[in-house]
C-alpha cells in the first residue's frame, strides 16, 4: 500500500463494491495516512462490511497494543511468511481500502522528493516515479475482487497482479500532501 491515499465518496464506494452490511460514515479524505480511521470493505458472515478501521496491521504478538514499527505495507514477498503477515494471510483476514487514487513520492538526484498523485480512468510508470523502492499498492481489478476478500489464499496470490500502465495517469501534485494536516481537494491538482 502507498503512504497516502484519496478514499471515493461513499455512495461511490458502496456501489462499486457492493457493500451489503453498512457500517461505515466518512467523508471524502484527500490525505488518508498511516494509523487514522480509514473506510475498508471486508467479508463478514459471507456478505460484504464496509466499516472503518484504524489503517495498519497489530500483529499478534503486539497484544493489541500497536507496534512501534510501519505495518502498513506488506510486500508480496512476505505476505506469506512474514511474521508480521502470515497469521492473516492463513486466515483469510483481508479488506480492501476503496481508493479514488495514491499519492508516491519521486526521489530527485538532489534528495529531494516530488509528490505524484496517481488514478485509474503507471507498473513501468510507478517503477519510475516511486524510484527509490520502485513499488506500488496493489490495485484489484473488478473481476479479482471476490477472490481476494473471501478466496483461498492462493486465488488472493493470484489477484495481485501488476496493473495496466494504460489504465493509470500520474500528476505532479503540490507538496502540500507531505502532512496530513492537510486535507482539501486542491492537493490532487496539478503543480
Amino acid at each position: 500500500m502507498c503512504g497516502r491515499y484519496v478514499n471515493p465518496a461513499t455512495a461511490e464506494a458502496e456501489r462499486y463494491f457492493a457493500v451489503h452490511l453498512i457500517r461505515w460514515k466518512f467523508d471524502r479524505s484527500y490525505n488518508g495516512a498511516p494509523t487514522r480511521q480509514v473506510p475498508v470493505v471486508r467479508l463478514a458472515d459471507g456478505q460484504r462490511e464496509g466499516l472503518m478501521m484504524g489503517w495498519g496491521l497489530v500483529p499478534f504478538l503486539a497484544k493489541g497494543a500497536p507496534p512501534k514499527y510501519s505495518t502498513i505495507n506488506a510486500t508480496i514477498e512476505k505476505l506469506a511468511d512474514g511474521p508480521t503477515w502470515r497469521g492473516p494471510w492463513k486466515r483469510c483476514q483481508r479488506c480492501i481500502l476503496p481508493a479514488a487514487g495514491f499519492f508516491e513520492w519521486h526521489l530527485n538526484a538532489d534528495g529531494s522528493k516530488t509528490p505524484f498523485y496517481i488514478t485509474m480512468p503507471p507498473s513501468a510508470l510507478m517503477a519510475e516515479i516511486h524510484n527509490a523502492k520502485q513499488r506500488m499498492p496493489a490495485i484489484l481489478a473488478a473481476e479479482d475482487i471476490e477472490g481476494w476478500l473471501s478466496g483461498s489464499a492462493e486465488d488472493a496470490r493470484t489477484a495481485l497482479k501488476p496493473y495496466p500502465d494504460d489504465l493509470m495517469h500520474a500528476q505532479k501534485v503540490s507538496t502540500r500532501v507531505n502532512s496530513p494536516k492537510n486535507n482539501d481537494e486542491q492537493l490532487i491538482a496539478t503543480a
